[in-house]
C-alpha cells in the first residue's frame, strides 16, 4: 500500500480519512453506487487490491485475483469525472472516466458501470466501455491542478 494521501484520490475534495477510508477499513460501506464506484477508484490509486475483490461481486469475478490486479500493468492515476450516477431500489449505475498516464500517453477508462446490492452492501458487476476524448491542450486539466492540460498531465 502507497503513503495515505491528505485528500482523497476520488476528488470529492474531501480528506481521505474522512471520504474513502471508513470504506476501505470496512468501518463504513457505501450507501450508493457512485460512494461504491469512487472508493473503487481510490482503491485503485492506493493498490488496495483486497478491498477491489471485495467489492466485486463473486458472480462476475471472472477468476479475477488480488494477484493478477497486483501484476499490472500499473498505472498513473491522474483524475475521476463523474458523469452521471443513480439507484433504483437494489441495482444502480455510474456513469465516469477514470483519467491515468501509462506508457503510451494519457487515456482514459470511460465506463457505464452497473452496481448491485445484496444484504445492505453495493457490489460492482459489470461495465460497458466508451472511448474517452483527450481533453484540447488549452482545456483545464484532467488532474484538477487548474493548469491548462498542455502543461500540466498533457506535457
Amino acid at each position: 500500500m502507497t503513503a495515505q494521501p491528505k485528500l482523497c484520490p476520488c476528488q470529492s475534495g474531501r480528506e481521505y480519512d474522512a471520504c474513502c477510508q471508513p470504506r476501505h477499513t470496512g468501518k463504513t460501506p457505501a450507501e450508493t453506487p457512485e460512494a461504491l464506484m469512487r472508493s473503487r477508484y481510490c482503491a485503485f490509486t492506493l493498490a488496495l487490491w483486497p478491498y477491489l475483490i471485495a467489492t466485486h461481486h463473486k458472480a462476475h469475478l471472472n477468476g479475477l485475483t488480488e494477484t493478477m490486479l497486483a501484476e499490472g500493468p500499473q498505472t498513473q492515476w491522474l483524475g475521476l469525472d463523474v458523469i452521471a450516477s443513480d439507484s433504483v431500489k437494489d441495482s444502480g449505475s455510474v456513469t465516469f472516466k477514470a483519467w491515468y498516464k501509462d506508457g503510451q500517453g494519457v487515456d482514459a477508462i470511460f465506463e457505464q458501470s452497473q452496481f448491485i446490492r445484496e444484504d445492505g452492501l453495493w457490489f460492482y458487476t459489470t461495465g460497458e466501455q466508451f472511448t474517452a476524448q483527450l481533453p484540447g491542450r488549452n482545456d483545464a486539466c484532467i488532474c484538477k491542478s487548474g493548469k491548462k492540460f498542455k502543461k500540466c498531465c498533457g506535457k
